[in-house]
């Protein structure tokens, strides 16, 4: 969701790009995460702003608006046909953090997801891949990439949390800093 985005997100973006040797990250903003609800969920607006601030000046990396501007219910699975219909011949990853994988087979349909790209896992720090629980998911062991870096122990539930108490923190930059003080983001 990018709710804010974090420089552990960039750090993800950047290890999956030099390890998988990736041409091009797309950051892709959910439009309305199904699985997020919560009170002080930013407008899709705002999260897409935030990652533009975030990965301005690395043109390797592009903002991706296709699930943002899509009528809902928006699920990963539905949004990579999308994606495949725009860059038909891309091989594609879908990165994620190590908590993610943890809770794949709790996602729409992830058979589908996995039929459509590879999953470059960053682990988290403490995080560890319960793989037993996984085994339902046909092929997903094949179709998993761990990525190697010693991770970054920051959240976007932490700087939320951060936000609401007014408590300073390195873990974004400056300017998505002022962008959520400017535009009340995270008040309950």
């Amino acid at each position: 969701t990018f709710d804010p985005p974090h420089f552990g997100h960039l750090l993800l973006a950047q290890t999956a790009q030099a390890q998988l040797a990736l041409d091009q990250v797309l950051w892709l903003p959910v439009g309305d995460p199904t699985h997020k609800a919560r009170p002080d969920l930013s407008a899709a607006h705002h999260r897409a702003a935030m990652v533009a601030m975030l990965i301005d000046e690395r043109p390797s990396f592009a903002l991706d608006m296709t699930d943002v501007e899509r009528d809902p219910p928006h699920y990963t699975a539905t949004l990579l046909p999308l994606i495949r219909e725009k860059r038909p011949h891309d091989q594609l990853w879908l990165l994620i953090g190590g908590d993610s994988l943890r809770d794949f087979h709790k996602w729409s349909r992830p058979e589908l997801i996995l039929s459509y790209c590879r999953l470059g896992v960053l682990q988290r720090p403490g995080a560890t891949i319960a793989w037993d629980a996984l085994t339902h998911i046909p092929q997903l062991r094949e179709k998993v990439d761990i990525l190697q870096h010693d991770g970054m122990p920051v959240s976007s539930t932490k700087l939320r949390a951060w936000s609401r108490s007014g408590q300073a923190h390195n873990h974004t930059s400056a300017a998505i800093q002022q962008y959520i003080q400017f535009n009340d983001l995270y008040e309950i």
